[in-house]
């Protein structure tokens, strides 16, 4: 998907999501979440990884 069409759909221009990229910006909990739904993420398997790359366990 374009940085274009998921700035759209977020309502936010396309420089607010190149941001995310280039690791300027941090994303919204709210934010990933639709960011997961519309590109059809697997939510389990997307934590599951984020997890498992985690240095700590609590």
């Amino acid at each position: 998907m374009s940085q274009a069409k998921l700035a759209k759909i977020l309502g936010k221009p396309a420089s607010y999501v190149a941001k995310y990229e280039l690791g300027e910006r941090r994303l919204d909990p709210v934010e990933l979440c639709v960011i997961l739904k519309v590109t059809s993420a697997d939510y389990e398997l997307f934590f599951l990884k984020l997890y498992e790359g985690s240095p700590i366990r609590l």
